[in-house]
């Protein structure tokens, strides 16, 4: 009886896949649209609210 079933996926295989030039325009493209929507949601992110500035020490020289 012969083992017709296909060799187990790997890492390093799925590597090798998307290296081959069809593939690796649409990895590239995928790529580069996720670092594109990540920094976009950062930037939408509103900052943490900073402390209110205490008022200068009285030792502080005045200008």
């Amino acid at each position: 009886m012969t083992d017709n079933s296909p060799p187990p996926r790997t890492f390093k295989g799925l590597v090798r896949w998307a290296m081959t030039p069809p593939q690796a325009w649409g990895v590239y493209l995928l790529a580069v649209l996720l670092v594109w929507l990540l920094s976009f949601y950062a930037g939408t992110l509103k900052p943490k609210k900073t402390p209110d500035a205490s008022p200068p020490a009285v030792a502080a020289p005045k200008s």
